[in-house]
């Protein structure tokens, strides 16, 4: 059975959705779109596709090399595996949340995946702005797993159904689902929350699919109607340059290596972003700190400018615009 990849039947769907919802914003809400910005976010993901390309053929090597190994002998036929199907589609949507909760408390994976955050306006065009660097930061090895329990083609598969999902979430058009609906899956206003920069929303609802993965994890935080969204990065990138868009990061990790106490460079690429070995830098749980003793001392007695859930330490710049 040969599956075809359905990102390549999606993407009319994705131009559709992105020029109505331009329309619709210019009509509307014309704040929520700069051209320069959704430029930037749509050759990002261009250069993502071409990225891709280019390492796709040895993902796909490791992944046959995993294949070899595989506890069970699953087939890719729907009428007699569908069980496979919905629990490798399940499992990959698992695997996604470790990948992302990793990608937002280890500098060296947030290197690729802060492209994606780097936008301060939230619409359909956000989606598309992916890194080119995911190879670099060993992404896939989270789907390695997977290998050793489903056919290649099922998990390839199942990854592309997870991010076409994914895609209609980046919206400020839609507002809360039904609640049945916003307790299981992942929805525009849980993703929203994710994209905040606003102190309770750091390091949070991390879902690719089901949000009840962040229920589970204690990640999960709310969307509240008296804390709007702000979006991009603590430290905003200031810059719609392509190039420094796609890699700053790096370049920030580079140079703190370099600049680093021997017994500390380590700690400028697997310690959370916003980490410095002289306390000097602000990361998330430091910021989620600050947040509170500010509450406490302005009299606040709700107890939630940071919502309880809302766990790790990121500083979304790192060092690179430090």
């Amino acid at each position: 059975m040969r599956l075809v990849d359905p990102i390549l039947y999606a993407i009319p769907a994705f131009i559709a959705l992105l020029l109505a919802e331009i329309l619709v914003a210019a009509r509307r809400h014309p704040e929520r779109y700069e051209a320069r910005d959704t430029w930037v976010s749509l050759m990002l993901g261009v250069g993502s596709q071409v990225a891709g390309a280019m390492t796709g053929a040895a993902v796909l090597a490791m992944a046959m090399w995993a294949a070899q190994f595989r506890l069970l002998d699953i087939g890719l036929d729907f009428r007699t595996y569908w069980w496979a199907w919905i629990a490798c589609f399940v499992l990959d949507d698992l695997a996604y949340y470790a990948f992302h909760r990793s990608a937002h408390r280890v500098r060296w994976f947030w290197a690729s995946h802060v492209i994606h955050h780097s936008s301060q306006h939230y619409n359909l065009s956000t989606a598309l702005r992916q890194t080119w660097t995911g190879f670099v930061s060993l992404s896939f090895l989270f789907r390695l797993p997977l290998f050793l329990i489903f056919p290649v083609e099922m998990v390839l598969f199942c990854g592309a159904l997870n991010l076409i999902y994914q895609f209609w979430i980046h919206t400020e058009m839609i507002g809360k689902m039904p609640s049945w609906f916003e307790a299981v899956m992942n929805t525009p206003s849980h993703h929203r929350v994710h994209h905040g920069v606003n102190p309770r929303y750091l390091d949070s609802n991390y879902a690719g699919v089901f949000i009840v993965w962040d229920r589970m994890f204690g990640t999960f935080v709310p969307e509240r109607a008296d804390d709007p969204v702000r979006y991009g990065l603590v430290r905003q990138l200031g810059s719609f340059h392509l190039l420094w868009a796609a890699v700053h990061e790096w370049v920030g990790i580079a140079q703190d290596v370099w600049a680093a106490p021997w017994r500390h460079k380590l700690g400028y690429i697997w310690k959370e972003p916003g980490w410095s070995h002289d306390g000097s830098r602000a990361t998330s749980a430091m910021i989620q700190a600050r947040a509170r003793q500010g509450a406490t001392r302005d009299g606040a007695h709700d107890g939630a400018v940071v919502e309880q859930g809302a766990e790790g330490a990121r500083d979304r710049a790192g060092a690179a615009t430090s």
